[in-house]
């Protein structure tokens, strides 16, 4: 089973001066909301500071190692006033990582 420690070290390989915090969060090993706030961040959109991470773990996504990633990738001073950013898409009820998640119908 992936930890919280092995996505902090992975998401470290990509962005390595980047204070890094992952949640499990069903305990399952599989979905995880990852904060990363960096300085690097400053001046660059929201998916140019996650493809990088995203494309890193493409191939475990793939192997079904981890099932999702939540990433909130932030600067200091975005991370200072935002508060808590963890979001479940699969949570059945409220609670602090609540969400909505829309599946689509599998195509025949």
């Amino acid at each position: 089973m992936v930890t919280e420690q092995w996505v902090v070290d992975e998401v470290a390989k990509v962005v390595g001066e980047a204070r890094i915090e992952a949640t499990d969060l069903h305990g399952s090993g599989d979905h995880f909301h990852v904060r990363v706030i960096s300085e690097g961040y400053e001046g660059l959109r929201p998916l140019q500071r996650q493809r990088p991470i995203l494309s890193h773990f493409k191939p475990f996504i793939a192997q079904n190692i981890v099932h999702a990633l939540d990433l909130k990738c932030m600067t200091p001073e975005q991370a200072e006033s935002s508060g808590a950013t963890a979001f479940d898409p699969h949570a059945e009820e409220e609670t602090e990582f609540f969400g909505v998640h829309i599946r689509r119908p599998e195509k025949e």
